[in-house]
């Protein structure tokens, strides 16, 4: 490509691919990506976005093009990637000169340059970092300002690196330039704050910037550049230095106001020096000893002392509190129970920390955290008002305790009081000690310094199992502070029956419940949305009816079970936010999870509202999840009952379960646990039912995570209703599985086949049939004595199946296999059992071994000369099957077959065990016509042997027999021993 002429082509597209006319656009776009493997195109494009006369939109676009390229075609390994010679122009023209006037233009021009050197620096492009520590050293504003925003992009491009070389590579370049990095830092943080005090806001601005972009510089190569970087002066001299500038820069906050220019990017600048520390003492705790004393002191000066007053902001008193909690929390500096096995540096470590926190700093500390930091603040109180349901689902779980000061307090609290708690425990229960009894309604103070100490005795109720008597304490005080209904009281309110969730667990009679959900259902009917919604959410997320809480009694539960219900389902009515509805149908889910078939009765009104929120939930798909995992648990609450629920329930399976339809990423998983159990509760198969199935095939091509219930569903509808459901979907089915099996891990093998098993015994005469084309990989299999032991047993189950339930067919398809296979018939008959008898062990289920036995035994009485010749191993294998079901009646001294089912009967069901499903009815009665459990193994053999007998005479059977182990022909005997 010329470089000439094609620069105007280019130049025209770019400016067309930068229209609002998709008619325009897409085929500038189209054309554009034909070009990206072009020689020549990246160098247009660099001289497109390096004309500054031209279109600010058309060189953004060229910039973003070329370092998409970058990507894509600079490695040398890459398809259709950049010749040498045309990188080498490349790099040469990029850093030419530092002087772009548009921000965001410069930003992605810094970024790929940083990309390239990613890949080429410093072997390919040695020249690049020398470059650009002479280009930060010019007067020019601009110039200056686009290089050092250049060197923080590659430095921190390069710092990402992690395999050793390039570790190597960037410890040699850190080495080379951390003390220029340093001069140029501490350059422009003077100039920074002589200007400040000048109040030249312009020159200062620009300084504060570059002091900000030189920072970010060190913090890349003090983190990542040493390897022990406390053997570097330099480093810890640094690191040492930003203390005093980091006071210098809270004391510069204290004349710049909120309006000024400044004002932002000094606030970013001082969050970089914690965020400095931070990042090191992660990396580099033993190299941070020297500073522990040092930062301990100064976080807790500014944050728990006035010495912060008028200068700390929120980001800062968070980041402060992280600082201490990580030294608090280091595992690297507490010293193992047998102290000789402990480093030195772990030693050194410990005993500053020791010696800092003293008795009256901890008392201090614990002190200002609780009355000052938990207690609940204006906004929050606001917000509380204004909109409660915000206030209750406010995120506090994840990280949000780097980032956030409640959390962040909550944190920290919970780590010093687990370090310290022989000190703090008797600070804290001090503090519970001063606030019991009944307070002044007028004094709000007071109430929120015991919603904030009630927060700290939760959060450390771990700690003070031994310290609080938690049961005397609901009953004497929290108990009745539930039930004060001042509307200035509702912070305690709610925050005892958080409190009494958090204690739950650790410390709380099984007795006291029923006065507990006395208490739960009164704050469900409180005059404050907040209050009832913390009573639901708080309290049945935190311990009362956790699926894991094995404390939990129905019975203790039952006689509030439909008030309770009810005021949840007015809350669930009541909230308007989508966040809340979901927590409360949570909750919901939880109760009926919980009661199972006790809920029936209550269910009706939540049963016609779930409708309606479904429609309302449009654009919510989180809620339109919730409602499918409480529908779930509505529907193992009702049972067979569940079917009246089917003209709301069917259609909502069909659209979530459907992958054409962009809401299936968000439901499928919901949608076919519904679907599942929906069809283990169904009494019987409806035709709505049976067409939601179409949408099964596509779910088997997806072959994701959930083919594991996709399977689970098909068997379903076996058990449901085989002979509609395979007469309509066997063909679909068996295609389906045969494209399956030909890319699957061994489990889906095991899962697919296990699905052909049950098609087998619960339609013996059509299923083999219905799914012949997949009989002869599992033959095969068989005769080549599939290597893993799962498949191997699968295999002879299906195979079993056939054998022994439909002996014609098996005769047909064992013609057909000698036809394919190229053998005589009684050749692979004889291999067949041959391998049979000799991986019988693969066979770990009883059901099967008894069904081998049976399908081998099946074959007798027979003149055939090769079943003759297995005669020893099928009688090896019947003993081996008598062993497994055979149990001897101590009594009589006989054996009876432990498989043999007479007849069905409900089984009772005590109040901890779940009542069985329809599917499980299902199951019962189809194994009364299972073979395994219908026919005794005992009386199979004797009835075959005599058979046997009868055909060869008594010498004939005489000689047959004595080809099998006196042994194995003594078991046999006792076995058979009455008939």
């Amino acid at each position: 490509m010329d470089l000439n002429s094609a620069s105007t082509i280019v130049l025209r597209v770019l400016t067309q691919a930068t229209s609002q006319d998709t008619a325009v656009l897409k085929p500038a776009e189209e054309q554009l990506k034909q070009w990206e493997t072009q020689p020549g195109f990246y160098s247009v494009l660099l001289s497109i976005f390096t004309n500054h006369t031209l279109d600010v939109n058309v060189r953004w676009l060229a910039v973003l093009y070329f370092k998409n390229g970058i990507d894509h075609y600079w490695r040398r390994v890459a398809p259709h990637g950049l010749s040498e010679e045309e990188k080498t122009t490349l790099r040469a023209g990029l850093i030419t000169n530092f002087n772009e006037p548009v921000n965001q233009i410069a930003t992605q021009i810094s970024v790929l340059i940083a990309k390239v050197a990613r890949v080429d620096c410093p072997r390919q492009w040695p020249e690049l970092m020398p470059i650009l520590v002479e280009s930060v050293k010019v007067q020019d504003d601009l110039r200056q300002h686009r290089a050092l925003l250049t060197f923080y992009h590659v430095t921190k491009t390069l710092a990402s690196k992690r395999l050793a070389a390039d570790r190597k590579l960037f410890y040699d370049l850190a080495s080379g330039i951390y003390s220029f990095a340093c001069s140029l830092w501490n350059h422009h943080t003077d100039t920074f704050l002589q200007q400040v005090c000048t109040e030249d806001e312009a020159a200062a601005t620009n300084s504060l910037e570059r002091t900000l972009l030189s920072l970010k510089v060190l913090r890349k190569l003090t983190v990542h550049g040493f390897v022990e970087p406390h053997w570097s002066v330099e480093v810890m001299s640094f690191l040492h230095a930003m203390f005093e500038r980091l006071k210098q820069f809270l004391e510069c906050s204290r004349s710049i106001g909120a309006e000024n220019v400044c004002r932002d990017r000094l606030e970013k600048t001082i969050i970089l020096f914690t965020k400095v520390l931070l990042d090191f003492l992660d990396q580099h705790p033993f190299s941070f000893t020297p500073l522990i004393q040092r930062s301990l002191e100064f976080a807790v000066s500014y944050v728990f002392t006035e010495a912060g007053k008028g200068v700390v902001f929120g980001r800062f008193i968070v980041q402060c509190l992280n600082l201490i909690k990580m030294i608090v929390k280091n595992y690297a500096y507490k010293p193992s129970k047998n102290i000789e096995d402990s480093s030195p540096e772990t030693l050194e470590a410990h005993k500053i920390k020791t010696a800092f926190f003293t008795y009256p700093t901890l008392t201090e500390i614990c002190r200002r955290l609780v009355t000052h930091y938990l207690l609940l603040t204006e906004e929050e109180l606001t917000m509380w008002e204004e909109d409660p349901e915000g206030f209750t689902v406010e995120e506090t779980g994840g990280d949000s305790w780097k980032y956030s000061l409640r959390p962040c307090t909550e944190v920290l609290f919970i780590d010093i009081f687990h370090e310290y708690n022989q000190t703090l425990t008797p600070v804290l229960l001090e503090m519970v000690h001063c606030l019991q009894g009944s307070t002044n309604m007028e004094d709000t103070s007071t109430i929120l310094i015991k919603d904030a100490v009630y927060n700290a005795v939760g959060l450390a109720a771990y700690e003070l199992f031994d310290s609080v008597d938690f049961d005397q304490w609901f009953k004497n005080q929290l108990l009745a502070e539930l039930q004060v209904s001042h509307n200035r009281y509702k912070p305690i309110r709610r925050r005892v029956i958080w409190l009494i969730g958090q204690w739950i667990s650790v410390k709380f009679k099984l007795d006291l419940r029923p006065m507990l959900y006395e208490a739960i259902r009164n704050l469900l009917q409180d005059q404050d949305l907040v209050v009832s919604i913390s009573s639901s959410l708080l309290f049945f997320f935190n311990g009362c009816l956790p699926v894991d809480d094995f404390e939990f009694r129905t019975d203790q539960f039952l006689p509030y079970l439909e008030s309770m219900f009810t005021l949840l389902f007015q809350l669930l009515q009541e909230v308007t936010e989508c966040d809340t509805k979901m927590h409360v149908l949570h909750v919901l889910s939880c109760v009926i999870e919980r009661v199972n078939m006790q809920i029936r009765p209550y269910v009706g009104c939540l049963v016609q509202y779930l409708p309606l929120l479904w429609k309302q939930s449009e654009e919510h798909d989180m809620l339109r999840c919730a409602i499918l995992t409480t529908l779930i648990h509505l529907v193992q609450g009702l049972g067979a009952d569940s079917k009246n629920l089917y003209p709301f329930l069917l259609p909502i399976i069909q659209l979530s379960t459907d992958v054409s339809q962009p809401l299936h990423v968000y439901l499928l998983e919901d949608g076919l646990e519904l679907w599942l159990v929906t069809l283990e509760n169904s009494p019987c198969l409806t035709p709505e039912l049976l067409r939601i199935f179409q949408n099964m095939s596509a779910l088997l091509e997806l072959s994701s995570e959930n083919l594991k219930n996709c399977f689970k569903i098909i068997n379903a509808y076996i058990f449901l209703s085989s002979s509609e459901f395979l007469q309509m979907y066997a063909a679909d089915l068996c295609q389906s599985f045969c494209e399956l099996l030909k890319d699957i891990t061994t489990e889906g093998q095991v899962q697919v086949l296990k699905v052909v098993e049950n098609v087998l015994k619960v339609n013996p005469v059509l299923g083999p049939q219905m799914f012949q084309s997949l009989l002869p990989s599992v033959f095969r299999g068989i005769i080549d004595g599939e290597r893993y032991p799962v498949v191997m047993s699968t295999y002879l189950g299906v195979m079993g199946r056939v054998l022994l339930q439909n002996a014609s067919f098996f005769s047909l398809f064992l013609s057909q296999m000698a036809c394919e296979l190229g053998q005589e018939l009684d050749q692979i008959l004889g291999n067949m059992i041959e391998m049979w008898v000799d991986r019988m062990d693969n066979i770990t289920q009883p059901e099967r071994r008894k069904l081998s036995a049976l399908a081998l035994l099946s074959l007798l009485p027979s003149l055939n000369s090769v079943i003759q010749d297995q005669f020893c191993g099928i009688i090896n294998i019947s003993v081996e099957g008598l062993h497994d079901v055979m149990t001897e009646d101590t009594e009589t001294g006989t054996y009876k077959d432990c498989m043999l089912m007479s007849h069905f009967e409900e089984p009772k069901v005590t109040e901890d065990e779940e009542p069985p499903t329809e599917q499980d009815k299902r199951k019962k009665k189809l194994a009364l016509k299972d073979p395994v459990h219908t026919v005794s193994l005992q009386q199979f053999i004797y009835e075959k042997l005599k058979a046997q007998q009868e055909l060869l005479g008594e010498q004939g059977f005489h000689a047959l027999m004595e080809t099998v182990d006196t042994e194995i022909v003594a078991q046999l005997q006792e076995f058979l021993q009455g008939f």
